[in-house]
C-alpha cells in the first residue's frame, strides 16, 4: 500500500469516528453535555432576615474564663501543673528500663612501689608472687594500660573498654625471718 492511500484511510476511519461521538451524543440524552443547575434547592425559610444585634451584643460581652493555657506550649497549664504535684503521684515509667551501670573496674594486680631510674619512673605491680615492672603507656597482662604513676596511687585503663581504675599504693608487708628479741 502506498503512503497516499494509507492516508486517505486514516482520514475516512476519522471521519466515521467523529461522526458515530456526535450521533451517540446527540441520541443519547441521559450522557451530559455540560454543567446542569441542582434542581433540589430550596431556600430557608427564614421569617426576617435581618441582623440580630442583640445577640452580637452579647457574644461580644461574653468573657471567656478557661484555663488561660498557651496553645504553643506543650506542657500543662500552671493550675494544672501544681494540682499534679500535690495531689498525684507521678505515673509509673513504662518502657524498657535503662541499662546498670558496668561494675567498677577490678585489676587483679597490686600497687606495689615505685622505681626511679635514669629520670624514668616505672611501677612495680605485683601479681600473686610475680612482680610487674611498667612504665607508663606500656600494657601489661594483655589487657590493661598504665596511665599515670603518682605518689600514693597509679591509673589504670582497661584498653577493651576503655574504663579507668586507681590502684593505691599498697606497702609492703614486713615478713621478717622470724621473732626479734
Amino acid at each position: 500500500m502506498s503512503e497516499r492511500k494509507k492516508i486517505q484511510l486514516l482520514i475516512a476511519l476519522l471521519v466515521i469516528a467523529g461522526g458515530l461521538y456526535f450521533y451517540e451524543r446527540t441520541s443519547n440524552p441521559s450522557l451530559p453535555t455540560g454543567v446542569q443547575a441542582d434542581t433540589g434547592f430550596s431556600p430557608l425559610n427564614v421569617q426576617e432576615p435581618t441582623l440580630q444585634l442583640d445577640r452580637l451584643r452579647r457574644a461580644q460581652n461574653d468573657q471567656y474564663t478557661g484555663t488561660q493555657r498557651n496553645i504553643f506550649v506543650a506542657a500543662p497549664p500552671p493550675a494544672a501543673r501544681e494540682a499534679m504535684t500535690h495531689t498525684e503521684a507521678p505515673p509509673p515509667f513504662v518502657g524498657p528500663q535503662p541499662a546498670p551501670p558496668p561494675p567498677p573496674l577490678q585489676v587483679p594486680v597490686e600497687f606495689y612501689g615505685i622505681e626511679s631510674s635514669q629520670g624514668r619512673q616505672v611501677a612495680l605491680l605485683k601479681n600473686g608472687d610475680d612482680v610487674l615492672i611498667v612504665a607508663p603507656g606500656d600494657t601489661f597482662m594483655n589487657r590493661f594500660r598504665l596511665l599515670r604513676i603518682g605518689n600514693q596511687s597509679a591509673d589504670v585503663e582497661e584498653i577493651s573498654s576503655g574504663r579507668h581504675a586507681t590502684l593505691p599504693l599498697v606497702p609492703p608487708v614486713d615478713q621478717g625471718s622470724g621473732p626479734t628479741n
